[in-house]
């Protein structure tokens, strides 16, 4: 079937940075909102009093970095600030006066815009929250929308069809019409919510297959924060989930690069008597990533492991064959898909890999 709506190149790299720059952005509203529900299950904020007046719904700055080291969500004061900060610059917190632009280690009293109703809504941060309930609703339905679904040979995870989504917008009342519900996929692909499988398609009534960019109930770290400038480096598109780069100059990733030394297929790894060894690893993602990168196309393989990473503590090694990730085969993969499996997915991964016997 011949499906119009095939993306020009340079279209598609406009498309993809904006999408990237608005996805950081989504991280970072979050990140935020998670940390503001925490605080106040654990009464951090709540209704204060100075000079006879109330400000309802605050923390103070002070115990807030306070409940951050407490909680291992920073080291360290200095490294609390900064990552307050960010909220700051976001305008997702402010001083209940806002004549403090900085956050400072002081018994200062600030709120989330959130709590008092003067977070700023803007076409981007409305998209976002639409597509964050759209999420949320349809992982909270019984339904069939999201599925492992193959396209151009490549099996994706938790994957929907367009043309579906459709159905279920109408369904749901999100849209009245088709085009009314195609638009709004529209809209919702221009802002990074959702993404064609392989990035080579618009949004359209058909039969492709597209994925949202993040998942939206993974709990975030503050630290990821300071990662953010990270993530925009070009080539974080190859494996974005991997190395820890800004703990690492350039002379330092070589050290644990490797390179193959020769192909090997998918057969040639599951032959009878073949000789490699299978191994599985759970890797618990931190603030940066997993600390690994993979590269190669059926079977992907493990090209770099940080030696300070996740991968490393796991037992990871270079050159290992990707056989699985979390239970989904990938031996007929290529590294793009299975870095956008493991994007799209828990912050814990099983990973099943082959590595050379040695003689």
């Amino acid at each position: 079937m011949q499906v119009s709506g095939e993306m020009e190149e340079s279209s598609l790299g406009t498309m993809q940075q904006r999408a990237t720059e608005l996805e950081h952005m989504a991280e970072v509203l979050l990140t935020g909102e998670q940390l503001r529900l925490r605080l106040h299950e654990e009464k951090i904020i709540k209704d204060r009093r100075h000079h006879l007046k109330t400000y309802p719904n605050c923390f103070v700055a002070k115990e807030l970095i306070d409940w951050l080291i407490d909680h291992k969500e920073a080291s360290d004061r200095e490294t609390a600030i900064k990552l307050v900060q960010k909220l700051l610059d976001r305008s997702i917190i402010h001083h209940v006066c806002d004549e403090h632009k900085e956050f400072k280690d002081l018994k200062l009293f600030y709120r989330f815009r959130k709590d008092d109703g003067t977070f700023p809504l803007d076409n981007e941060v409305k998209a976002f929250m639409r597509g964050q309930r759209l999420y949320e609703k349809l992982m909270n339905t019984e339904n069939a929308l999201l599925q492992a679904r193959e396209e151009e040979g490549i099996k994706y995870e938790r994957t929907f069809m367009a043309s579906q989504l459709i159905d279920w917008l109408i369904q749901e009342g999100e849209a009245t019409t088709r085009p009314d519900a195609e638009q709004l996929g529209r809209r919702l692909l221009e802002h990074g919510i959702i993404q064609h499988v392989c990035n080579k398609h618009h949004f359209i009534d058909s039969n492709l297959l597209f994925q949202f960019r993040m998942n939206f109930r993974r709990r975030r770290r503050l630290m990821e924060l300071l990662a953010e400038k990270s993530r925009l480096m070009p080539e974080s598109h190859d494996s974005p989930f991997c190395l820890r780069k800004q703990n690492h100059d350039n002379k330092r990733h070589t050290s644990f690069l490797s390179v193959l030394k020769r192909p090997v297929t998918p057969d040639e790894l599951l032959m009878p008597g073949a000789p490699y060894a299978r191994r599985t690893f759970t890797i618990v993602g931190d603030a940066v990533g997993w600390g690994f990168v993979v590269r190669g196309n059926k079977p992907c393989h493990v090209q770099a492991v940080d030696p300070s990473g996740p991968a490393a503590a796991a037992g990871m090694k270079v050159c290992q064959f990707v056989v699985s990730v979390n239970g989904l085969n990938v031996l007929h993969a290529d590294y793009r898909a299975v870095s956008n499996l493991i994007l799209t997915g828990p912050r814990t991964i099983v990973m099943e890999v082959m590595e050379e016997i040695e003689p």
